[in-house]
């Protein structure tokens, strides 16, 4: 069944695929942009078609092994679609789940968007529902992958939409403030200028903490909503030369 399906999704991308659409957002991807080029009303129409369709027959464990498919062997539309379709199991969420989907950053998530998609829709779930701790999530910190590592402070950004404390979030994200992934230091930015709105001082005082020791794209993107020249107290200190 799940190869069925498979063959379903990837002969439905391609009957859709548009070139045009593919060179546009190639341009958003330095590694390049593996895809069929979809229209996003052409695309969410599909899924809800399907996620509607194959409700009596598909479970959260028929997801997964579908997903696992997708990941392994699919271009982005398929990757983007496997996570869709998992979102719509939310309510059966478990430990067991997050530690699945956590097999596919070392298959198939390969890019920021996948990895972005992937947290917005269904890996911040795990944390607004209660399903795992946040100490569950910190250990990707560690993780090879930078897709996987980047994903810390890109699930807290949902959170910091409603009530993620500061306290919470900087202790998250502190194992990665030193981490040379462009991918990782700009999804701390974007997480610390979003709790910035809300706690300055708490995130100043980390940032000043941190600024002449982690990446520098980490305070480019935190500091990027603060006036030009208040954004001068966060520029790394200049070494003395020694005579």
């Amino acid at each position: 069944m799940i190869e069925q399906k498979h063959t379903e999704i990837r002969d439905f991308f391609i009957r859709n695929s548009n070139p045009a659409i593919v060179q546009k957002y190639a341009r958003y991807f330095k590694e390049g942009f593996d895809g069929y080029g979809i229209e996003t009303k052409v695309f969410e129409k599909q899924r809800d078609d399907w996620i509607k369709g194959w409700k009596n027959e598909m479970s959260l464990r028929d997801y997964l092994n579908l997903g696992d498919s997708l990941m392994e062997q699919g271009k982005f539309e398929e990757k983007s679609m496997a996570i869709a379709l998992l979102q719509s199991e939310r309510e059966h969420y478990t430990t067991s789940t997050f530690e699945r989907i956590g097999n596919w950053f070392g298959t198939g998530i390969d890019n920021w968007a996948t990895t972005d998609v992937l947290c917005m829709l269904v890996l911040s779930s795990f944390l607004k529902d209660g399903v795992i701790s946040y100490e569950k999530l910190k250990e990707w910190t560690s993780a090879d992958s930078q897709w996987q590592r980047r994903a810390v402070p890109v699930t807290l950004i949902e959170l910091a939409k409603d009530e993620l404390k500061p306290e919470v979030a900087l202790s998250m994200v502190e194992p990665l403030m030193l981490d040379d992934s462009e991918y990782v230091q700009k999804g701390i930015g974007t997480l610390l200028r979003s709790l910035w709105k809300k706690y300055p001082k708490d995130i100043e005082d980390f940032l000043l903490q941190w600024k002449d020791r982690c990446g520098r794209l980490i305070v480019q993107y935190a500091t990027e909503k603060m006036d030009k020249e208040y954004r001068k107290r966060f520029r790394k200190a200049k070494r003395k030369l020694q005579t």
